[in-house]
Protein backbone atom coordinates (compact mmCIF):
# COMPACT_ATOMS: atom_id res chain seq x y z
CA UNK A 1 0.00 0.00 0.00
CA UNK A 2 0.96 3.45 -0.91
CA UNK A 3 1.47 6.62 0.85
CA UNK A 4 -1.04 9.39 1.33
CA UNK A 5 0.03 12.77 2.27
CA UNK A 6 -2.58 15.04 3.36
CA UNK A 7 -1.71 18.64 3.65
CA UNK A 8 -4.22 19.43 6.43
CA UNK A 9 -5.24 23.31 7.09
CA UNK A 10 -7.10 25.09 9.24
CA UNK A 11 -9.64 27.99 8.40
CA UNK A 12 -8.13 31.38 8.27
CA UNK A 13 -9.15 33.87 11.01
CA UNK A 14 -12.64 34.65 11.30
CA UNK A 15 -14.86 37.62 12.18
CA UNK A 16 -15.36 36.64 15.20
CA UNK A 17 -11.83 35.49 16.61
CA UNK A 18 -11.09 38.59 18.32
CA UNK A 19 -14.84 37.95 20.77
CA UNK A 20 -13.64 34.37 22.30
CA UNK A 21 -16.84 32.93 21.58
CA UNK A 22 -17.91 29.78 21.14
CA UNK A 23 -18.90 29.11 17.20
CA UNK A 24 -18.06 25.26 16.02
CA UNK A 25 -21.70 25.36 13.66
CA UNK A 26 -22.00 28.64 13.91
CA UNK A 27 -20.87 30.03 10.13
CA UNK A 28 -18.58 32.79 10.66
CA UNK A 29 -17.58 33.96 7.35
CA UNK A 30 -13.53 34.72 6.78
CA UNK A 31 -11.95 38.19 8.41
CA UNK A 32 -10.01 40.11 5.82
CA UNK A 33 -6.82 38.97 7.88
CA UNK A 34 -8.36 35.19 7.08
CA UNK A 35 -8.74 35.96 3.36
CA UNK A 36 -4.76 36.86 3.35
CA UNK A 37 -3.29 34.16 5.46
CA UNK A 38 -5.37 31.31 3.17
CA UNK A 39 -3.58 33.77 -0.05
CA UNK A 40 -0.27 32.98 1.46
CA UNK A 41 -0.20 29.89 2.16
CA UNK A 42 -1.90 29.47 -1.42
CA UNK A 43 1.65 31.06 -2.67
CA UNK A 44 3.34 28.68 -0.35
CA UNK A 45 1.90 25.49 -1.57
CA UNK A 46 1.43 26.85 -5.20
CA UNK A 47 4.85 24.25 -6.69
CA UNK A 48 2.72 21.11 -4.34
CA UNK A 49 0.89 18.47 -6.39
CA UNK A 50 -2.77 17.96 -5.82
CA UNK A 51 -5.26 15.15 -6.53
CA UNK A 52 -8.01 16.48 -4.66
CA UNK A 53 -8.93 19.21 -2.16
CA UNK A 54 -11.71 18.43 0.23
CA UNK A 55 -12.98 21.08 2.98
CA UNK A 56 -15.59 21.03 5.57
CA UNK A 57 -19.01 22.85 3.69
CA UNK A 58 -18.79 25.77 6.04
CA UNK A 59 -18.23 29.12 4.36
CA UNK A 60 -14.73 30.14 6.40
CA UNK A 61 -13.03 25.97 5.44
CA UNK A 62 -14.74 26.75 2.00
CA UNK A 63 -13.15 29.77 1.18
CA UNK A 64 -10.08 28.90 2.73
CA UNK A 65 -9.89 26.03 0.45
CA UNK A 66 -10.68 28.14 -2.49
CA UNK A 67 -7.79 30.61 -2.02
CA UNK A 68 -5.32 27.67 -1.29
CA UNK A 69 -6.08 25.60 -4.56
CA UNK A 70 -6.79 28.26 -6.87
CA UNK A 71 -3.14 27.99 -8.00
CA UNK A 72 -3.65 24.46 -8.57
CA UNK A 73 -6.88 24.85 -10.83
CA UNK A 74 -9.42 22.61 -8.01
CA UNK A 75 -12.42 23.56 -6.27
CA UNK A 76 -13.01 22.25 -3.15
CA UNK A 77 -15.29 19.45 -2.21
CA UNK A 78 -17.50 20.13 0.42
CA UNK A 79 -17.21 17.03 2.82
CA UNK A 80 -19.84 17.10 5.87
CA UNK A 81 -17.78 14.76 8.02
CA UNK A 82 -14.83 17.57 8.48
CA UNK A 83 -17.41 20.06 9.63
CA UNK A 84 -16.29 21.85 13.33
CA UNK A 85 -17.72 20.73 17.17
CA UNK A 86 -21.40 22.04 17.49
CA UNK A 87 -21.17 23.42 20.71
CA UNK A 88 -25.30 23.00 20.89
CA UNK A 89 -26.82 25.94 23.65
CA UNK A 90 -23.62 27.60 23.50
CA UNK A 91 -23.11 28.81 20.38
CA UNK A 92 -22.83 32.20 19.85
CA UNK A 93 -21.88 32.72 23.46
CA UNK A 94 -18.62 34.13 24.99
CA UNK A 95 -16.73 31.39 27.26
CA UNK A 96 -16.59 33.71 30.40
CA UNK A 97 -21.05 34.19 29.92
CA UNK A 98 -21.18 30.19 29.45
CA UNK A 99 -19.03 29.45 32.32
CA UNK A 100 -21.13 31.49 34.39
CA UNK A 101 -23.99 30.81 33.08
CA UNK A 102 -23.69 26.80 32.75
CA UNK A 103 -21.08 26.50 35.80
CA UNK A 104 -21.66 22.71 36.10
CA UNK A 105 -21.98 21.74 32.64
CA UNK A 106 -18.68 23.88 31.37
CA UNK A 107 -16.79 22.42 34.39
CA UNK A 108 -17.32 18.74 33.24
CA UNK A 109 -16.72 19.65 29.32
CA UNK A 110 -13.45 21.04 30.37
CA UNK A 111 -12.52 18.14 32.65
CA UNK A 112 -13.39 15.58 29.75
CA UNK A 113 -14.35 17.37 26.25
CA UNK A 114 -13.58 13.78 24.46
CA UNK A 115 -17.23 12.38 26.38
CA UNK A 116 -18.69 15.38 27.89
CA UNK A 117 -20.52 18.13 25.75
CA UNK A 118 -23.41 20.98 26.29
CA UNK A 119 -26.91 20.70 26.11
CA UNK A 120 -27.61 20.37 22.12
CA UNK A 121 -23.88 19.57 21.40
CA UNK A 122 -21.20 17.31 20.27
CA UNK A 123 -18.61 15.44 22.44
CA UNK A 124 -15.06 15.05 21.05
CA UNK A 125 -15.83 11.08 20.51
CA UNK A 126 -19.07 12.31 18.07
CA UNK A 127 -16.50 14.47 16.02
CA UNK A 128 -14.20 12.24 15.71
CA UNK A 129 -16.77 9.25 14.95
CA UNK A 130 -17.88 10.95 11.51
CA UNK A 131 -14.41 12.64 10.70
CA UNK A 132 -11.76 9.42 10.86
CA UNK A 133 -14.01 7.49 8.43
CA UNK A 134 -13.92 10.75 5.92
CA UNK A 135 -9.32 10.59 6.49
CA UNK A 136 -9.98 6.91 5.94
CA UNK A 137 -11.87 7.05 2.47
CA UNK A 138 -8.96 9.95 1.39
CA UNK A 139 -6.33 7.59 2.09
CA UNK A 140 -8.29 4.84 -0.03
CA UNK A 141 -9.15 7.21 -2.85
CA UNK A 142 -5.56 8.84 -3.21
CA UNK A 143 -2.86 6.18 -2.29
CA UNK A 144 0.71 7.49 -3.35
CA UNK A 145 -0.65 11.27 -4.35
CA UNK A 146 -0.85 14.53 -2.49
CA UNK A 147 -4.47 15.81 -0.82
CA UNK A 148 -5.35 19.47 0.44
CA UNK A 149 -7.81 18.99 3.76
CA UNK A 150 -9.53 22.31 5.13
CA UNK A 151 -11.36 21.64 8.58
CA UNK A 152 -11.42 23.25 12.06
CA UNK A 153 -9.83 23.31 15.25
CA UNK A 154 -11.11 20.60 17.17
CA UNK A 155 -11.55 18.38 14.22
CA UNK A 156 -8.20 18.62 13.54
CA UNK A 157 -6.71 17.88 17.00
CA UNK A 158 -8.98 15.34 17.95
CA UNK A 159 -8.28 13.49 14.32
CA UNK A 160 -4.49 13.91 15.34
CA UNK A 161 -4.93 12.27 18.54
CA UNK A 162 -6.17 9.33 17.31
CA UNK A 163 -3.57 9.00 13.87
CA UNK A 164 -0.67 9.47 16.22
CA UNK A 165 -2.34 7.99 19.64
CA UNK A 166 -2.79 10.55 21.96
CA UNK A 167 -5.09 10.75 25.45
CA UNK A 168 -7.98 12.17 23.59
CA UNK A 169 -9.25 13.43 26.65
CA UNK A 170 -6.51 16.07 26.49
CA UNK A 171 -6.77 17.52 23.10
CA UNK A 172 -7.33 20.96 24.30
CA UNK A 173 -4.53 21.15 26.65
CA UNK A 174 -1.99 19.58 24.59
CA UNK A 175 -2.63 20.64 20.98
CA UNK A 176 -3.10 23.82 19.09
CA UNK A 177 -4.07 25.28 15.70
CA UNK A 178 -3.39 28.77 14.73
CA UNK A 179 -5.76 29.94 11.87
CA UNK A 180 -4.51 28.83 8.32
CA UNK A 181 -1.87 26.70 10.17
CA UNK A 182 -0.36 23.84 8.00
CA UNK A 183 -0.19 20.40 9.39
CA UNK A 184 1.45 17.40 6.96
CA UNK A 185 0.40 13.84 7.57
CA UNK A 186 1.85 10.81 5.88
CA UNK A 187 -0.66 8.00 5.76
CA UNK A 188 -0.56 4.10 5.08
CA UNK A 189 -3.31 2.43 5.25
CA UNK A 190 -5.57 2.74 8.07
CA UNK A 191 -3.25 2.28 10.93
CA UNK A 192 -0.09 3.65 10.56
CA UNK A 193 0.43 7.64 10.67
CA UNK A 194 3.51 10.04 10.40
CA UNK A 195 3.45 13.37 10.93
CA UNK A 196 5.77 15.87 9.35
CA UNK A 197 4.82 19.26 10.22
CA UNK A 198 2.78 20.72 12.71
CA UNK A 199 0.87 24.61 13.18
CA UNK A 200 2.84 25.94 11.42
CA UNK A 201 2.01 29.82 10.25
CA UNK A 202 5.82 30.84 8.45
CA UNK A 203 3.55 31.44 5.49
CA UNK A 204 2.29 34.52 7.72
CA UNK A 205 3.84 34.79 10.83
CA UNK A 206 7.48 34.56 11.73
CA UNK A 207 6.78 33.70 15.65
CA UNK A 208 3.44 31.69 16.86
CA UNK A 209 1.49 33.54 18.99
CA UNK A 210 1.63 32.28 23.15
CA UNK A 211 -1.52 30.15 23.66
CA UNK A 212 -4.50 32.56 25.30
CA UNK A 213 -8.24 31.50 25.73
CA UNK A 214 -7.58 29.04 22.57
CA UNK A 215 -6.83 26.05 24.71
CA UNK A 216 -8.35 24.94 28.01
CA UNK A 217 -7.37 27.08 31.28
CA UNK A 218 -4.13 25.34 32.05
CA UNK A 219 -2.71 27.49 29.13
CA UNK A 220 -5.06 30.42 30.18
CA UNK A 221 -1.96 33.35 32.07
CA UNK A 222 -4.92 34.87 33.98
CA UNK A 223 -6.44 32.00 35.33
CA UNK A 224 -5.12 28.27 37.29
CA UNK A 225 -7.12 25.31 36.16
Amino acid sequence: MQVTRIFLVRHGETTLVAEDRFAGSTDAPLSDAGRIQAERLGVRLARESFAAVYASPMSRTMDTASLVGRPHGLLPIPTDGLREIDHGRWEGMRRCDVESQFAEEYAAWEEDPFTCAPEGGETGLAVTARALPVVRDIVDRHQGQQVLVVSHKATIRLLFSILLGFEPRGYRDRLDQLPCCLNIVDLKGHGRARLVLFNDVSHYASVPTMPHERLSKWWDPQEKP
